[in-house]
């Protein structure tokens, strides 16, 4: 089953590459569906009380002890229907992304959409990698190929970048090889290295490879500067694809490997992971508010947000990891949203700058409804879904430390001020006589992100599926860290009536 979900939009890709580009759309769209069916029918198979399930493996590389082996637990679950309702979503959205280069648009899309699951699926180190590296390939080419003026520089700059993360990458997988053969047969297999006796300084130094490979591909400051110049210049919908699905691997692979096959490392390096992690959340939203590209401005709101969810892993406790993994769902759909509206008033305006908007609400009410929506998403509202991650991620920082969670509540404040203000700016104001005509949102418009809209408010007020799967996963993981949750003070009945 999930080697047939890898193979299905990999499949389309090399379909869409063969045929003529007059029926491209509609390939992927239906190759779009059937994943997202596929997807679906993985997750009624999965049974929520936990582990790793519908595991494949074979052989590969026996010599390196390579195999390919697939597996889904409660993480890997969530990313991947996470991965198969926003590639369809993305492409009815941003339906003339590929009038350019039909053929290269939609199998690139597809490409990354396959390789995606694979990362979300692997349970084996080394596939992990390869995989890991070839989401650079369909990446590369959808920022460089399609977008605005500069997406050239734009995408050099984001494969750099990577590039020189998954170079740190394989030196700690090439020294994985090592340990493991130090103690016997050489494995990649992660239930393998999970069970390594690995030492303190060696798994420190391999430890930081990993660390540093996903907090570039997260991003986390300082190494975040990619993130903004990219989704500044590639189409929107490309936007989503890289913000919402493709850096979702950096926090993946810290609760995956990181803290799975050092789990001592990830505790000695805490304190400064914390730091960093604070200084994403106050840096990205104060960077935000000064911004007067829209999709620039919402690319920064995301480093913010991957703050907020490495704080979430690294604090140690049950509440903080499910917070975090419920964050990288909501913060999907809540960022895809906006990135995604954001489009459609672009599209209409002729611009990306925000002081060339403004005035456009009372003849979009639609198109300003939803952007509203999607902005009190992102800024954590009650009653909606990322407020409940948000709440869960600040609870585990207090508990860490109070000067930690009073650092972190500063980032909900500054996100009050960049949504609140951007949508001022773009929406409000007297109505300027060129956009009278402009017309509200198209059917296909509202329908590409009515499910965004559904799933933010669903999830608001009844977070029970999503946590019901996360939960088992966090608590396993918490047993093979070592680290239990500290037991609730209650005062006793007559002791609180004195």
């Amino acid at each position: 089953m999930l080697t047939t979900l890898i193979l299905v939009p990999l499949v389309g890709a090399l379909v869409i590459a063969a045929l003529p580009a007059v029926n491209a759309r509609v390939i992927a769209l239906g190759v779009t569906a059937v994943t997202l069916g596929l997807g679906i029918a993985v997750a009624v198979m999965y049974d929520v009380d936990g582990g790793m399930q519908m595991t494949e493996q074979v052989s590969w590389i026996e010599a390196f002890g390579v195999h390919y082996a697939l597996g889904v637990d409660g993480l890997g679950l969530l990313l991947v229907l996470l991965t198969v309702v926003l590639v369809p979503i993305v492409l009815v959205a941003d339906w003339d992304a590929g009038d350019e280069n039909p053929k290269a648009f939609y199998g690139w899309v597809l490409a990354l959409e396959a390789l995606s699951l694979a990362v979300f699926l692997a349970t084996d180190v080394f596939l992990f990698y390869v995989v890991f590296e070839a989401t650079l390939i369909p990446a590369y080419f959808l920022v460089g190929g399609f977008g605005k003026a500069g997406r050239s520089a734009a995408a050099q700059k984001f494969l750099m970048f990577q590039l020189a993360g998954g170079l740190v990458l394989l030196a700690s997988v090439i020294g994985l090889y090592v340990v493991s053969s130090q103690q016997g047969a050489p494995s990649y297999l992660l239930s393998d290295l999970m069970a390594l006796d690995i030492g303190t300084e060696a798994g420190r130094w391999l430890f930081l490879g990993f660390f540093i490979a996903f907090a570039i591909k997260a991003p986390l400051f300082p190494v975040h500067t990619w993130l903004a110049d990219t989704t500044e210049k590639a189409t929107p919908g490309t936007s989503v694809l890289l913000v919402c699905v493709l850096d979702k691997i950096g926090t993946f692979g810290m609760l995956r490997f990181c803290l799975g096959i050092f789990p001592e490392a990830s505790q000695w390096a805490t304190p400064v992971v914390v730091t960093i992690a604070v200084i994403s959340i106050i840096y990205g939203a104060l960077v935000a508010i000064g911004q007067d590209d829209v999709l620039r401005l919402i690319g920064l709101t995301s480093l913010s947000h991957f703050g907020f969810i490495t704080l979430g892993i690294f604090v140690f406790s049950s509440q903080g990891g499910s917070g975090a993994i419920l964050y990288m769902v909501n913060h999907g759909l809540g960022t895809a949203a906006l990135f995604l509206v954001a489009g459609y008033l672009i599209k209409r305006r002729g611009t990306t700058l925000i002081s060339e908007m403004g005035g456009i609400e009372k003849v979009t009410p639609v198109l300003a409804g939803l952007l509203l929506v999607a902005g009190l998403a992102t800024l954590g509202l009650p009653g909606l879904s990322p407020f409940v991650s948000e709440f869960l991620v600040l609870l585990a920082a207090f508990d860490y430390g109070w000067w930690v969670g009073a650092l972190a509540v500063t980032g909900i404040v500054l996100a009050a001020i960049y949504v609140l203000w951007m949508y001022q700016r773009i929406m409000t104001g007297p109505t300027p006589p060129e956009v009278e005509a402009t017309p509200d949102g198209t059917l296909r418009e509202i329908a590409a992100v009515a499910p965004l809209m559904v799933a933010l408010v669903f999830f608001g007020f009844f977070p029970k599926p999503l946590l019901e799967t996360s939960n088992p996963y966090v608590a396993d993981l918490m047993i093979h860290v070592g680290v239990t949750d500290d037991e609730p003070t209650v005062a006793l009945a007559e002791e609180a009536g004195r």
